[in-house]
């Protein structure tokens, strides 16, 4: 890395996003630039999220980037330290470890105008100054445990799923799991086989669907490797058997009814007690909330040491977890699989942006931006994973791949023509997030269930109204006339050429 004091790009966040951008800013030719990492160690969610069971719901060979292909993933869908090799073998492969600034908690932005800069505040450091910042941070980088009464008075012993405590030891312990979501279908099968009990507590239950998981053969994994173009077939296989889920699970249609039939034949199949399926049968569409794909979790529900509480959680105890009903259930261990604190209102760090403005007020009611990638206001400024740019029924690297191309196509356009800012216009901004939320009604989202799809006033600023081809196809030109192009005067280009000399 260039060793300037301003940087030409600064990116915010070390995991699949950050590496992505990275990559991708090497091939454009751009090397001064510097990924601003937290943590001690690259991976992002793959990092933090080391559970027992931890492992991805997409097939790995879509949940990889199309220009980093991996011919070796080992099954279907990979655990979690295999995703994390990837990510780590990525960086090695591209020599981005120069790039990184490890220990590096970004704690707020500010557009400098007359500079065409931003500063960039460094908790116990200085500040770091960059033409342009890719915020790579992700959507699911922040947990912590849930306001609920009294679990401060909790004497027992307390993990959160995205913060695993790995010296625990389970065995011959009472375990209280509270969530069912993605993370506990994959957490309570591996405790049930080593603690003495474990009751889960559920507040509302989900659509679950098997998920076949195979070893990748070495015969396949040889073919991949020396058959051009082998896993690109096989990639796109894949993705267009995803896009076609959409069908079902994006809209209310007759599919939707055929994926609710697979998940309560699924249902049938696995769990033989009529009053367990009626406490485990969902009670809105399939698709309003995540689907959860698991061949475990229904047989871990059923074995003698399991049992599903369905009663609402009153409060926690100094030894356990109170519910509605009056029951105090004991526990030596609750693991709260409860999710992250996703920001669909606000913002994970301060920003502010020209003559002031700040972003967390102006996303106060929800966060929007321009096709998820830019906000009117804040030039030069990029996001991944922004607003509106959730998958439901495809891979989110698709995604995200998309947004990358598409924001370092416009660094290189503000490096390339001298650039002081690149500003989204309003007009468009506004015209683009009104048909998204109109879009927004129409889907099993915004069909009446309560998800973290939405705020508490149900605005929807996390899920992308339709299918994946068409969210890449919008991002796949960089249309100047949507933007202001200002450039950079005498000053400004004095000033960066004083800073980087």
């Amino acid at each position: 890395m260039t060793n300037t004091q301003t940087l030409d790009v600064a990116v915010i966040g070390g995991g699949f996003a950050g590496i992505g951008a990275a990559i991708r800013l090497k091939q454009r030719g751009i090397e001064n630039f510097a990924i601003l990492e937290r943590d001690t160690a690259l991976g992002g969610t793959w990092r933090d999220n080391t559970y027992p069971g931890a492992a991805c719901d997409i097939p790995s060979r879509l949940y990889s980037y199309s220009f980093a292909p991996n011919p070796n993933w080992s099954q279907t869908y990979s655990g979690s330290a295999e995703i994390l090799g990837y990510i780590e073998s990525m960086a090695t492969q591209y020599r981005l470890r120069p790039h990184v600034r490890f220990g590096c908690t970004v704690t707020g932005l500010a557009f400098d105008e007359d500079a065409g800069m931003w500063d960039i505040a460094v908790e116990g450091a200085a500040p770091v100054r960059a033409r342009t910042v890719v915020l790579a941070s992700g959507p699911l980088a922040n947990a912590s445990f849930p306001a609920l009464r009294g679990i401060e008075t909790y004497e027992g012993h307390k993990i959160h799923s995205a913060r695993w405590d790995h010296d625990y030891d389970f065995t011959g312990k009472r375990v209280a799991v509270i969530g069912t979501g993605a993370s506990a279908v994959q957490i309570i099968p591996e405790l049930v086989d080593k603690a003495a009990s474990v009751k889960v507590f559920q507040r509302t239950p989900g659509w679950v669907l098997p998920r076949v998981n195979r070893r990748t053969s070495p015969l396949t994994k040889s073919l991949y490797r020396h058959v051009p173009g082998a896993e690109s077939l096989a990639r796109r296989a894949w993705f267009y058997g995803h896009e076609s889920v959409a069908l079902g699970v994006v809209w209310n249609t007759p599919l939707t009814r055929v994926v609710e039939l697979a998940g309560r034949a699924q249902l049938r199949r696995q769990v033989r007690d009529p009053w367990l399926r009626r406490q485990l049968t969902p009670d809105f569409r399939a698709g309003c909330k995540r689907l959860l794909m698991t061949d475990d979790y229904y047989p871990a529900l059923q074995r003698d040491n399991c049992k599903l509480i369905t009663w609402p959680i009153a409060r926690l105890a100094p030894h356990g977890i109170r519910t509605a009903e009056g029951v105090e259930h004991q526990a030596d261990c609750i693991v709260f699989a409860t999710g992250f604190d996703v920001s669909k209102a606000g913002t994970p760090i301060p920003i502010t942006g020209r003559d002031g403005r700040v972003l967390a007020e102006e996303w106060s009611r929800g966060a929007y931006a321009y096709k998820s990638v830019a906000v009117s206001g804040y030039p030069n400024l990029f996001f991944t994973f922004g607003p509106n740019s959730g998958p439901g029924h495809n891979s989110a690297l698709v995604y995200m791949e998309a947004q990358i191309d598409y924001l370092v196509e416009a660094i290189g356009t503000v490096l390339d023509r001298d650039l002081r800012m690149l500003d989204v216009r309003r007009d468009r901004q506004d015209r683009y997030n009104t048909a998204i939320q109109r879009r927004l009604t129409a889907t099993t989202w915004n069909s009446g269930c309560h998800s973290w799809y939405l705020t508490d006033d149900g605005f929807n600023a996390t899920m992308y109204p339709g299918f994946a081809t068409q969210y890449v196809h919008q991002l796949r030109e960089l249309r100047l006339e949507d933007y202001h192009v200002v450039a950079a005067d005498a000053g400004a280009r004095a000033a960066r050429i004083a800073a980087v000399s």
